[in-house]
């Protein structure tokens, strides 16, 4: 199926948020002008480079993204998570918040120390503002998909060097981030899986909700609607993210989203709404 049959309902929104899917787990919040951007992968370096070959971030693809970033969240540093990071940052001027191997990311790529938050060396949860955007950074784990393991477990170390090998893109520490942002709450869950106790449960007006890897994880659809409440879902990384955003979002095999959706649907109850985006487009809430 394609995403059109998930399509996002629109005639809820409205307000001065906005939140655009860049592809794979990747989002911008939008408000009083000022972006976020939410494990932001917009390379998008097909199989055969990503399998053999060296990644580099595509210069051309970030530049629509470098204005008015005042801050990039990064929830795991897998490569089609973390990758186009520290080039964002360079160009844009952000803050950049993640775990220990982002943070090593960032110095290898020069980002001046004085922009880059380690959220791994701070008690979770934990919270901070910049701009309208207040963040809060919540214990998370990776989908074991991988014969029951994480993909690249471990961390990356610091290097003289940003990696270009898609195993150097370790998956290091997870989280969950939590946004607050004029008055609505959006919860991103780049991989699909939580940590039940990590924090209480919540309301949130949005869920960011990553697909792949879900069927390897235990009760997912029904976990997180206990653990956030959404009033909302958007569904993400259920994309073929070694193909070209401009052809469009075309869903990997597996994804199984019609069960996935049915199961979200039944444990939020009959007010659920549930959807996608294409790549590039936005909603408003």
């Amino acid at each position: 199926m394609g995403w059109q049959d998930y399509a996002w309902d629109p005639s809820w929104t409205s307000g001065p948020v906005t939140v655009t899917w860049l592809g794979t787990a990747g989002f911008c919040i939008e408000a009083d002008g000022q972006r976020l951007l939410l494990d932001p992968y917009l390379t998008r370096a097909s199989l055969g480079t990503a399998a053999f070959g060296r990644l580099v971030t595509d210069p051309a693809l970030i530049a629509p993204w470098t204005e008015r970033v005042v801050a990039i969240a990064t929830g795991h540093t897998h490569f089609d998570h973390a990758m186009d990071v520290p080039a964002l940052a360079a160009l844009s001027g952000a803050r950049v918040y993640g775990s220990t191997s982002a943070a090593a990311l960032c110095r290898a790529a020069r980002i001046p120390e004085s922009r880059v938050v380690d959220v791994q060396t701070r008690p979770l949860p934990w919270d901070d503002e910049v701009g309208p955007f207040r963040l809060r950074f919540v214990a998370s784990q990776h989908s074991r998909f991988l014969l029951g393991r994480v993909p690249y477990p471990g961390d990356i170390s610091d290097c003289d060097q940003v990696p270009t090998r898609t195993r150097a893109f370790r998956c290091g520490a997870v989280f969950r981030i939590e946004v607050r942002v004029l008055g609505r709450t959006i919860v991103h869950v780049g991989s699909a899986d939580l940590i039940d106790d990590a924090a209480p449960p919540i309301t949130c007006d949005l869920a960011l909700a990553c697909v792949a890897g879900w069927t390897s994880t235990r009760e997912y659809p029904e976990r997180l609607v206990r653990a956030l409440a959404p009033n909302h879902v958007l569904l993400s990384h259920w994309d073929n993210f070694f193909r070209p955003a401009a052809g469009g979002a075309r869903v990997l095999p597996t994804m199984k989203l019609e069960k996935l959706t049915d199961r979200l649907s039944r444990a939020q109850g009959q007010d659920a709404r549930i959807g996608a985006l294409e790549i590039g487009a936005h909603l408003t809430i």
